[in-house]
């Protein structure tokens, strides 16, 4: 998550074509045409299952106020707002030229879609969302009021079920767990126990390596 933007996640492609594969009819956004727009297109007909395999971000809260000469400095400024909702977000088509020049003046939205953006939606027909992404479970904790981060805002939109990471995730292992989890959903037609399995199944694969299987919670 440097200025220089987000590399290519190799696993991606094989783990949506997986999962497409199992799934069996489904629609696919991929490459150029998995655009912000496209996604916030699906507010008020969104599908009950919503995987999105791309790169997440999170900010902590800054301890001191940036110097006006570091926000000059800086293109983008998610990491400098108040607001958690736009502390965290989620990679879109194109988000790198954004996210490397401050703003993309080619297309309608600039792929980087934010919590609050997100949060406005209306995905109450999405039973669950899958994030595979790194650190889309993290957030700002607000006393009783819970984790202000894409957790909250996928509740605030209406889906009623996110698995979601911790920490940052290895692109190969995500793309091992996914195909594991959706096998063992279809197989039992319980998402929570096909979940608790494919973890079992990781771990006793990576015993020595949790960081590989680990970060997937599963939040309802």
């Amino acid at each position: 998550m440097s200025r220089n933007g987000f590399n290519y996640l190799e696993g991606t492609k094989k783990e949506i074509t997986d999962i497409k594969a199992l799934l069996g009819k489904s629609k696919e956004l991929s490459g150029y045409n998995a655009t912000e727009t496209a996604f916030k297109k699906l507010s008020g007909n969104s599908p009950s299952i919503l995987h999105i395999a791309t790169h997440g971000f999170f900010f902590p809260k800054l301890k001191e106020k940036p110097k006006k000469s570091e926000l000059l400095g800086q293109k983008n400024s998610y990491r400098y707002q108040e607001n958690p909702l736009l502390r965290s977000g989620l990679l879109f088509a194109n988000a790198n030229y954004s996210w490397q020049n401050g703003n993309n003046p080619y297309e309608e939205d600039d792929g980087i879609l934010t919590a609050l953006e997100i949060s406005n939606l209306d995905l109450k027909n999405t039973d669950i969302v899958i994030l595979s992404a790194c650190e889309t479970g993290l957030g700002d904790i607000a006393g009783s009021e819970g984790v202000y981060g894409l957790q909250r805002a996928f509740k605030m939109a209406g889906v009623k079920t996110i698995i979601m990471s911790l920490w940052e995730v290895p692109d190969a292992e995500t793309a091992e767990f996914m195909n594991l989890f959706y096998s063992k959903w279809k197989k039992y037609n319980n998402p929570k126990k096909a979940f608790k399995e494919s973890q079992q199944v990781m771990m006793n694969t990576y015993r020595d390596e949790p960081q590989k299987w680990a970060s997937f919670v599963y939040f309802e």
